[in-house]
């Protein structure tokens, strides 16, 4: 089955059951694949995180419920999957800047999201090449923070940020002084581990550094990669998120490979001296399978 397909069976599944809760576990499974690999998948065709739409979309109707109808509020809510009206309140307001009881009592301004469908619009990269390589186990020593998809999407770049501005980043490029890894080729690294125990869709997000095994590494955390396939793509900082969208987006659907598991995805950074850090070159590591 296409990508396209599976996730036209995703959108179906969102429309029937937006009157209650929706499990990303079972819409995961819909797309036959992990929930890393879903929420990156239905961003890169959508650009917005599965969350975010699946709250659009209920809004959407819930709005349209409150001018319609006279049922209580607090039903609505219910109907929806919330069962505290603050609550309710809270994402309505967020999505529509007004509470729900104002919408009866004046006039304003609705946002309306419709169904999400497939652009004909290519994601923008006519053609990239990659390589399949294999990778031994490694370690990656460094600093790390727990994400959901959605919070990375919004508050990722400036929690890094802020730690690359730290003393704590500092001490640990030092233990390397900016020397490459033995398996990375690289002087810095980010490692996503995917984190599927329970039902949040988390994953674990490593900025690091190669390092070797009998290395004393406190007061930072150590991290295993595994032995893994990976395709690898080589872009530039500035045009990283548009290579992720396509690898997610494009690429898996075109040669028919699938993400393996639970394996990271890996990040390796090369700083060219004297050049702006937008222009450093990027080598993104997906694990793969052929199916």
């Amino acid at each position: 089955m296409s990508w396209q397909n599976r996730m036209s069976l995703v959108l179906e599944f969102v429309e029937d059951n937006l009157n209650g809760d929706i499990c990303v576990d079972d819409v995961a499974r819909i797309a036959c694949c992990s929930k890393f690999h879903f929420h990156r998948v239905f961003h890169s065709y959508f650009d917005v995180t599965f969350a975010e739409y699946v709250r659009r979309r209920k809004f959407t109707l819930a709005a349209v419920d409150i001018l319609g109808s006279q049922e209580k509020i607090i039903a609505i809510a219910t109907k929806y999957g919330y069962a505290s009206p603050n609550a309710f309140t809270r994402a309505f307001r967020g999505v529509h800047g007004v509470n729900p009881s104002q919408l009866r009592s004046t006039r304003v301004k609705l946002a309306s999201y419709n169904k999400a469908s497939f652009s004909s619009e290519r994601i923008g990269v006519e053609k990239m090449d990659y390589r399949i390589i294999e990778k031994p186990s490694f370690q990656v020593i460094g600093k790390s923070k727990r994400f959901e998809f959605e919070d990375f999407s919004k508050n990722g770049k400036k929690f890094w940020k802020e730690y690359v501005g730290s003393n704590e980043y500092k001490s640990l490029c030092e233990l390397t002084d900016g020397r490459p890894g033995l398996v990375s080729e690289s002087p810095l690294l980010t490692v996503y581990f995917p984190d599927e125990r329970g039902n949040q869709d988390t994953f674990v997000d490593v900025l690091g550094i190669e390092c070797e095994s009998r290395r004393n590494t406190k007061p930072f955390e150590v991290h295993t990669v595994p032995k893994a396939t990976y395709a690898e793509f080589e872009c530039t900082y500035r045009g990283a998120m548009k290579t992720n969208r396509y690898i997610y987006g494009e690429w898996f659907s075109a040669t028919g490979y699938e993400r393996d598991g639970s394996k990271p995805d890996v990040v390796a950074y090369f700083p060219m001296p004297w050049r702006h850090f937008s222009e450093m070159g990027l080598r993104w590591w997906v694990p793969v399978i052929k199916k």
